[in-house]
């Protein structure tokens, strides 16, 4: 499989590159990243405008990147995992018009461990329809989006079968806490890679569902398992949920 990766140069394009460099079954077709001072074919400044020989791209850059991409895959007709958070509305409107005309990965975190975290709240949810329900994420301090893409992801396989929740995002002030909100906190320090737990509380019991990242190599692995099960799928939005359920 002949992979293109886009954010290349970044924190993740990095780690994303020793993993493939230990798939024999994954060449990489190209590295783009604005970062390059020098290019040639096989590491790009920017998305060219002929077609490259690939099999899938992978966006692991900055969600402002949605158009290039979205634009180079609908031309070319290539599949596209994207890895990115924090989407505006029109961002999110333009990833659902690219998902019409090529299969898009997208998923706000890669771990198969969220995805299996996010089944377990949903189940929990579900199971126990009067409980508290509280989110905490945990990420390094230089993490521009609060909260993170995970924890509202988390929280919207929530409100999937408890449709009643509202989202309290942060809490201060003198109040009493509301039936039925969910609080999303989110803790910005040190080097965290990201750290995500829901809280689960009736008045008699508490169960806490947790997930830690160890490393930014367990995004990669994501990214990678993803893109090998989206090639040969048809058009369309799938995720992590998709993924691990067939």
């Amino acid at each position: 499989m002949k992979i293109i990766l886009n954010g290349a140069c970044g924190k993740m394009g990095k780690v994303i590159l020793a993993a493939m460099e230990k798939d024999a079954d994954i060449t990489l077709a190209a590295a783009i990243d604005p970062g390059f001072t020098e290019t040639d074919a096989a590491h790009l400044a920017a998305f060219p405008k002929e077609k490259i020989d690939a099999d899938v791209i992978i966006d692991f850059s900055h969600h402002t990147a949605i158009g290039a991409v979205a634009d180079y895959a609908e031309e070319f007709g290539v599949p596209v995992v994207l890895c990115t958070t924090g989407q505006t509305g029109d961002e999110l409107a333009r990833v659902r018009a690219l998902a019409t005309k090529v299969p898009v990965f997208f998923s706000a975190n890669m771990s198969m461990g969220i995805a299996l975290l996010v089944e377990l709240a949903k189940k929990s949810a579900a199971v126990l329809p009067n409980a508290d329900i509280e989110i905490i994420e945990k990420h390094h301090s230089a993490k521009l989006d609060a909260p993170s893409g995970t924890a509202l992801m988390i929280a919207q396989a929530i409100k999937s079968v408890r449709e009643n929740l509202t989202m309290m995002l942060g809490r201060s002030g003198r109040r009493a806490r509301e039936k039925n909100e969910i609080g999303i906190h989110a803790v910005r320090a040190g080097s965290i890679v990201g750290e995500h737990e829901v809280i689960l509380a009736t008045e008699n019991e508490i169960i806490t569902i947790g997930h830690a990242a160890q490393s930014r190599s367990v995004f990669a692995d994501g990214a990678i398992t993803a893109a090998k099960w989206l090639c040969g799928k048809d058009a369309g939005c799938y995720n992590m949920q998709d993924m691990i359920s067939k």
